[in-house]
């Protein structure tokens, strides 16, 4: 098969860019510092080393930049920058268990509990920050680079990796060996420190050092499988391509069909399961600030629809499908560049802004038939999933809604996500909400054959102190029209001191189209705090308490992280 063929990884993988990253076309020559140079008989002492000479010193010269613009830095980090925030010291965001960890190769696993399914012969991929190098500055959670954490199970064996998401930006920075592109969560801390930093920035970019139109994003979000490919996302920068091979991972490159070289992609592209189409957007500091658009099942790219009728930049992470719409927010979490000029954070709160929802047709060619509704206090970050009732009038979206907005940037463990059911009416353009459950719930999963469709089951992560999770909870939505009803009807809490992530859907009958919706599994990875030890579980969505089936116990620590899906052996196979 091609998709596993070494010439088929020759022919498609990316090299790892020399040092000097000029955008030149200057040819690469290994230089043999310590040979003689040629002596011409009739000239006597004629030296034919002339182009490895002019490269030397351009290596030499390229090293003396690295070094001078390395010691700015430095210089910016230890006497610009004013006291780290919480939010953005390393010593505080990557402590405990979101520290990040090394590179490991695919490494056979214990089960230690139960068996492994049949069902799932395939692979568990999930995303998440791990910054390869110790910042020197200010850092977010959520710079960090990407790394993919995988477990291939066949048979009822299981083998793990972990693997660094080898974009641009990782391969010139672990060239260079430390950070060198600005983080834009991070990055503004003052006025100052922000122009001296983007000053150096531009020298780089001037000396050669990177090229920014091959990428500055992190691909560290999430992760998609369409039109015959699995790609690693993050909303910042356009999609990069990996493949599973012998049960490892292997970056293919930066996939710039869907994107200029300076645009991006949401990193929460929606896949019809009927259809194969993806639906997917990006969203922009200038107008247009959201451009929509389609790929068919074989992954190409349809044309765009640009919407003007959004008035401001703002941050949309997610969106939700239907069969017939797409439903977008604009919340009150703004991006504006000016601010940088008065020494502040572009991305931040707009008290005063009134949330909205945008609804357009969801195959439109253009924006004509989009309409804008206002939503106060409706600041969503994940949809769960929509549909549409009443014969089509009505839309009826789910999604985890973000109170005590404000905190959102800066504190997270001061918001609540509160899962709502949205009703919009296409006839009145009325929305009406009620919330279905009061714990907090973020990172929602479905079986993901139901998304655009009516659905009676989702999952959700039970957050606990910040960003950790310390379970997982099922809400059956049938349970919704009751009013101010908690529709959680089975959940499961991980243990004392011990925290997962997103929960990921398996169904058991991926094929049975008669299969009950909720039939199948939930997987995560689990951190014990105390033991200082990763596993994989796997849970009985169906059983009462979420019961536990199978536990496998990995080789190396998992930090916390974000989006994952699971991938079937039949699908990895097709991979190209």
């Amino acid at each position: 098969m091609e998709t596993l063929s070494s010439s088929f990884l020759q022919k498609h993988c990316i090299a790892s860019p020399p040092l000097l990253h000029l955008q030149s076309k200057t040819p690469t020559v290994r230089i043999n510092l310590n040979s003689q140079p040629k002596i011409s008989s009739s000239m006597g002492t004629t030296v034919h080393t002339s182009k490895e000479q002019k490269i030397t010193a351009r290596i030499k010269a390229q090293s003396l930049l690295t070094n001078f613009f390395k010691s700015l830095d430095d210089f910016v980090c230890k006497f610009i920058d004013p006291p780290h925030r919480p939010s953005v010291d390393p010593k505080i965001v990557l402590s405990g268990n979101f520290a990040p960890v090394d590179e490991l190769p695919p490494t056979a696993c214990e089960v230690e509990e139960g068996a492994l399914p049949p069902c799932l012969d395939g692979a568990y991929i999930r995303n998440g920050p791990n910054p390869q190098f110790t910042p020197r500055g200010p850092h977010h959670l959520f710079d960090g680079d990407g790394m993919l954490h995988s477990i291939k199970i066949s048979n009822g064996k299981a083998t793990f990796c972990s693997r660094f998401v080898k974009t641009y930006k990782y391969t010139v920075e672990r060239d260079i060996g430390f950070p060198i592109i600005i983080n834009f969560f991070s990055a503004y801390t003052s006025l100052l420190a922000t122009m001296a930093r983007y000053t150096v920035a531009v020298g780089r970019v001037l000396s050669g050092q990177y090229d920014f139109r091959r990428g500055t994003g992190n691909a560290n979000t999430s992760v998609a499988h369409f039109g015959g490919k699995l790609f690693a996302l993050c909303e910042s920068d356009l999609l990069t391509h990996f493949i599973k091979h012998l049960g490892d991972i292997i970056t293919l490159g930066r996939h710039e069909d869907y994107g200029a070289p300076l645009e991006s992609m949401t990193a929460h592209p929606k896949v019809d399961y009927e259809t194969g189409e993806a639906f997917a957007y990006r969203h922009n500091i200038k107008r247009p600030y959201l451009t929509y658009f389609r790929i068919n099942p074989d992954g190409i790219k349809q044309p765009e629809v640009k919407i003007f009728s959004k008035k401001q930049a703002s941050l949309v992470h997610d969106f939700a499908i239907t069969k017939n719409y797409a439903i977008f927010p604009d919340s009150q979490i703004v991006i504006r560049p000016a601010e940088v000029i008065k020494g502040n954070q572009p991305a931040f709160v707009d008290p005063t802004k009134v949330p909205k929802l945008g609804i357009i047709p969801r195959y439109a060619e253009d924006e004509k038939e989009m309409w804008w509704v206002e939503v106060p206090g409706l600041n969503f970050v994940h949809a769960v999933n929509a549909w549409e009732e009443d014969g089509g009038d009505t839309i009826v979206m789910v999604a985890a809604n973000v109170l005590a907005v404000e905190h959102f940037m800066e504190r997270l463990d001061m918001t609540h996500s509160l899962i709502e059911r949205i009703e919009i009416n296409l006839k009145t353009k009325i929305v009406t909400r009620r919330p279905m459950a009061a714990r907090c719930l973020d990172f929602p999963v479905i079986n993901p054959a139901y998304v655009g469709k009516k659905t009676r089951y989702m999952y959700a992560a039970i957050l606990s102190a910040g960003p950790k999770v310390a379970g997982v909870a099922k809400l059956d939505l049938s349970l919704s029209m009751i009013e101010f009803g908690d529709c959680t009807v089975a959940s499961r809490l991980y243990g004392p001191d011990c925290y997962g992530g997103e929960p990921c859907f398996v169904p058991r009958e991926p094929d049975n189209p008669s299969a009950e919706e909720d039939d199948g599994y939930i997987v995560n990875y689990i951190f014990n705090e105390n033991t200082q030890e990763s596993k994989f579980i796997v849970m009985d969505a169906k059983s009462p308490n979420l019961e536990i089936v199978a536990v496998v116990k990995l080789p190396q620590r998992v930090p916390y992280g974000f989006h994952g899906m699971f991938v079937r052996e039949c699908d990895l196979q097709k991979l190209y």
